[in-house]
């Protein structure tokens, strides 16, 4: 059972999110647009049994060591929940820290399957698990024919991960998957392999900007690849840096991204808020931020007996409650809706969706 806020003074929720470099600022910035407008409509419709809800802010700067500082000052500040991150590796430090502390915390957009190393009942996640959205992603690759396909990637657990989801998905129906060190190879050494090993496709498994972009660029102007088929299952075209960096090379590289065909009523009533906020199209990170706030909203409310199991809430993308899913530690929404869109080479502003799951 999770233990409802003390009846005084405003209910805090502490708030960790990637502001700063290394960590992906432009994400951080969507996820705390959605965290901040969840906590004003909760405030604007009375706060939890009438006391205001606050939310207190860390930059973790993509860093594990900082996010578990932040979370036990977090704790010392009397917090009540935990929400947030969008980096999967800095999440995993939160949640063990948050964890051990006995801290609820509601993992907004990592989507690593451990996020804990054992089950948890202090921790739940709004994302999907990456097994879930991957595979998917594979599946849309086989459904283009694409069988032989390169991974540029990175060390990472995360990059790690989601290669051997892809492997052992793609192997059921007769695929190879191709691991390519971008560290040791380059963009130009990226582009020579993927003509020598004769991949029909290449992953960017890689971080954004650097050297996602420089990747991009040195295979559309490679006259050998043009037919090669560039893919982000992680979800760097999402957000518009990316337009700006890449232009009409970065269109038509299919990325996984957390939204529905068509929103409801209450998410287009989000979108054109968070459109207010942002002064662009909100991405599903910041939806994710709001829906965070939606849950622990009606977590903190539900007084004594308060448990994930117990929460349910009509989300911007659907009614959102929590089930133990085999094979991952914490609580999980099984599932968020999931797609696979690219940028529209017409419209660089429009995603066009390809597949769904």
């Amino acid at each position: 059972m999770i233990t409802p806020p003390a009846p005084s003074g405003a209910v805090k929720i502490g708030a960790i999110v990637p502001l700063t470099e290394p960590g992906w600022v432009e994400a951080g910035r969507h996820l705390l647009a959605g965290l901040e407008l969840g906590v004003r409509e909760v405030n604007d419709n009375g706060g939890i049994d009438g006391r205001p809800l606050e939310l207190v802010v860390r930059d973790t700067a993509a860093d594990p060591r900082k996010a578990e500082a932040a979370v036990g000052e977090l704790h010392s500040l009397g917090v009540s929940a935990l929400a947030g991150e969008y980096h999967s590796v800095v999440a995993r430090a939160a949640a063990a820290k948050a964890d051990a502390l006995g801290l609820p915390y509601l993992c907004s957009s990592a989507v690593l399957d451990a996020l804990t190393d054992e089950p948890t009942d202090w921790v739940a996640r709004i994302a999907p698990a990456q097994s879930r959205g991957w595979r998917i992603y594979a599946d849309f690759l086989l459904s283009k024919g694409h069988t032989r396909i390169a991974v540029a990637s990175q060390p990472s657990i995360y990059w790690t991960a989601g290669t051997r989801i892809l492997r052992d998905h793609l192997a059921q129906s007769g695929g190879t998957v191709i691991e390519l060190d971008v560290n040791m190879l380059g963009p130009e050494g990226v582009c020579d392999e993927v003509v020598a090993q004769r991949t029909t496709a290449l992953l960017l498994l890689v971080g954004i900007p650097e050297p996602a972009v420089s990747i991009v660029k040195a295979v559309r102007r490679d006259e050998r690849l043009a037919e090669l088929r560039l893919g982000a299952p992680a979800g760097q075209p999402e957000l518009a840096s990316w337009a700006a960096l890449l232009g009409d090379d970065g269109s038509a590289i299919p990325f996984l991204r957390y939204l529905p065909e068509q929103l409801g009523r209450l998410g287009e009533r989000v979108k054109t808020e968070l459109q207010e906020r942002l002064t662009e199209a909100p991405s599903f990170v910041a939806f994710e931020g709001y829906d965070t706030i939606a849950v622990l909203a009606d977590l903190l409310g539900s007084g004594a007996g308060a448990s994930w199991s117990r929460v349910a809430v009509e989300g911007t993308r659907g009614q959102i409650r929590f089930t133990r899913t085999p094979g991952i530690g914490v609580w999980q929404w099984a599932w968020p809706p999931i797609q696979v869109v690219d940028r529209d080479p017409a419209d660089l502003g429009r995603f066009r969706i390809l597949h769904a799951g």
